[in-house]
């Protein structure tokens, strides 16, 4: 007897103190069904990324200041080195690892003056100031377009097809007005002479910006992988076609991208496939 209740004391003092494996917390089902977000951008504030923002924002202010002084050649340019800029600050944040909340919205508001208001400026004292009313709404279409283009890609950024840009951007969309710009003033033709035409590449930028047309972005290339031989020859001969003659290479390959939109939304129409690019997947039976 003694020896029965030396074990049922046992017993007793185990159920009273239950069991631990460990001493971290138990998951519940729910939180490992639970997505796993991304990690939250940074706020801080970096030189370098925001240094390259900075001179895009310049050649935009100097395009306007040119512009008004009726430099257009240099004001034309100053949107391209706008453009590689621009191409540049969000790389080299990447490389770096240097991006930030603020430097995203920056770009934005920079992108804005270099490629929204700055081209509308400009091609509006080149060739529509002598078309009265319509010559400015023309502008301020532009204008508008880039805004809210700028404005819709910042908050479809999440679900949007990277492959492609869900309307024309907004530097393309500025490429093609100051290369047509740059084209006829290096041809000695003054922009009232085609001042017609300036309001229709003008309008046919603002508008395509905010349509959902989709544009091939070149976010998929990886330049870290082996490209055959040939691959860099063509770059080589595109370097010599634009140094041979700028202004007539650059505008011809941007009229070519400011249609190719079009040309795949026709295409994907054809095949039956979805135009719209708000996704965050390829669709059933599309080429990966």
């Amino acid at each position: 007897m003694p020896i029965f209740s030396q074990r049922k004391n046992k017993a007793k003092s185990l159920s009273a103190k239950p069991f631990r494996l460990n001493r971290q917390p138990v998951r519940r089902a729910a939180d490992d069904a639970a997505p796993v977000s991304s990690p939250a951008r940074s706020r801080g504030i970096y030189l370098l990324p925001n240094a390259f923002t900075t001179a895009a924002l310049f050649c935009g202010f100097y395009a306007i200041v040119m512009a008004m002084n009726s430099q257009y050649q240099h004001a034309a340019i100053a949107i391209f080195a706008a453009m590689v800029l621009d191409a540049t600050d969000g790389r080299v944040a990447r490389l770096t690892n240097t991006q930030s909340e603020f430097g995203a919205q920056y770009d934005s508001l920079s992108d804005m003056v270099s490629f929204g208001a700055a081209p509308a400026l400009i091609v509006y004292e080149w060739a529509l100031r002598g078309m009265g009313k319509l010559g400015w709404l023309a502008a301020f279409v532009y204008c508008a377009g880039a805004a809210l283009r700028l404005a819709r890609f910042n908050t479809n950024i999440g679900v949007v097809d990277k492959r492609f840009f869900q309307g024309l951007p907004s530097p393309a969309a500025a490429a093609l007005v100051a290369g047509f710009i740059w084209l006829l003033d290096d041809l000695r033709i003054a922009g009232a002479n085609f001042s017609w035409l300036a309001w229709v590449i003008t309008v046919y930028a603002g508008l395509t910006m905010v349509t959902n047309v989709p544009f091939y972005s070149f976010k998929d290339i990886n330049f870290k992988k082996s490209v055959p031989f040939i691959a860099i020859f063509l770059i080589v001969l595109i370097f010599v076609a634009i140094s041979s003659d700028p202004p007539k290479v650059l505008f011809g390959l941007f009229v070519i991208y400011g249609l190719s939109g079009y040309a795949v939304a026709i295409w994907h129409w054809l095949k039956g496939r979805p135009v719209s690019i708000v996704q965050t997947s390829s669709e059933p039976g599309e080429d990966k």
